[in-house]
């Protein structure tokens, strides 16, 4: 398992290592000179020079790259706008912060609507699913499998707002969404994103119905499952002893991407709302050409993806005794 673990964990970092090569080309050696962003309108040739110089683009490619990694693993005092410890993605260009100071701001609001979206999404997924496979053939499967196209059609920006209408400016049942620190109050921490919560399950838990459906049922006709019965056991026994822990494997792999990715920032969701998060964060800096700012998002989100691809892989030996990790 060390070793596995030891192996994914280098693979990970070189996969990484590439994406930013790539990431950094795209961004700042793209034909477009990114200092032109910062000048503006009023730009002459000496501002430019100047930006040039602070920024180190009046440097080559490959040294542009070599200082970034350095910033980036050990910090850097070459900053007009101060010292940037590590790890260090430079300063945004926008608003003058550092980028990885931002970043560690906006993830507590990403973190609080992925754990609880994913929290509702996986109780009302599973459950909803686990029930259609158990009775099968019955109205309260396809009622659940119906009911699961319906909603896994739908999308965020416009089961959003239509939440926000019927529920918070008509019955006022709920206040606005916004993000409140848990350890100030849990309460309007939790009152705050119940709608986001709500309205991001709803799209993801249709998913995992009929993914958790269709692996119970092909689980059920498994011979180590088949022969259970034979021998007499329950079948209920069967089903969640036997049948239930099969049925992981798949819905843990996407559950491991989907969970990466949402902490990678829940882009639609953070927006529609109005959350300050990762999403929103990757968007205003799309918005304003912030180079920066955008490559630490995106660098940030795959970092969270390959971590929860290395977990998942990692968990399928103990969800499933057959797996044999080598």
């Amino acid at each position: 398992m060390l070793r596995f673990l030891v192996r994914r964990s280098l693979g990970a970092v070189v996969i990484l290592f590439l994406l930013s090569i790539v990431t950094f080309l795209l961004f700042f050696g793209m034909p477009r000179d990114p200092a032109l962003l910062i000048c503006g309108k009023t730009c002459n040739p000496q501002s430019l020079a100047n930006i040039h110089h602070v920024l180190g683009l009046d440097k080559s490619i490959p040294e542009q790259y070599a200082i970034f990694l350095h910033n980036l693993f050990l910090g850097s005092n070459g900053f007009a706008q101060g010292p940037c410890p590590a790890p260090c993605f430079g300063y945004s260009y926008h608003t003058n912060d550092q980028v990885w100071a931002t970043l560690m701001d906006r993830l507590p609001t990403t973190v609080s609507l992925t754990l609880g979206g994913a929290f509702f999404f996986l109780l009302i997924g599973l459950g909803t699913g686990l029930m259609a496979a158990w009775k099968r053939g019955t109205l309260i499967d396809k009622s659940a499998t119906a009911g699961s196209m319906v909603l896994g059609s739908m999308q965020i920006y416009f089961l959003g707002p239509l939440a926000l209408a019927v529920l918070v400016y008509q019955t006022h049942w709920f206040s606005k969404p916004a993000y409140n620190e848990f350890t100030a109050n849990p309460i309007t921490w939790f009152t705050g994103l119940i709608i986001p919560w709500l309205v991001l399950s709803t799209i993801f838990a249709a998913q995992y119905t009929r993914m958790a459906r269709s692996s119970m049922i092909e689980q059920l006709q498994e011979e180590h499952v088949r022969t259970a019965r034979a021998k007499g056991m329950s079948r209920r026994y069967v089903f969640f002893r036997y049948a239930w822990r099969g049925s992981l494997i798949p819905i843990v792999t996407i559950f491991g991407i989907d969970l990466g990715s949402l902490l990678g920032g829940a882009i639609i969701t953070e927006y529609t709302f109005g959350l300050p998060g990762l999403g929103q964060l990757a968007v205003q800096s799309v918005f304003f050409s912030d180079l920066p700012l955008l490559l630490g998002v995106m660098l940030f989100s795959a970092a969270m993806i390959l971590l929860f691809n290395i977990i998942v892989d990692a968990a399928y030996a103990f969800i499933d005794p057959r797996v044999r990790l080598s």
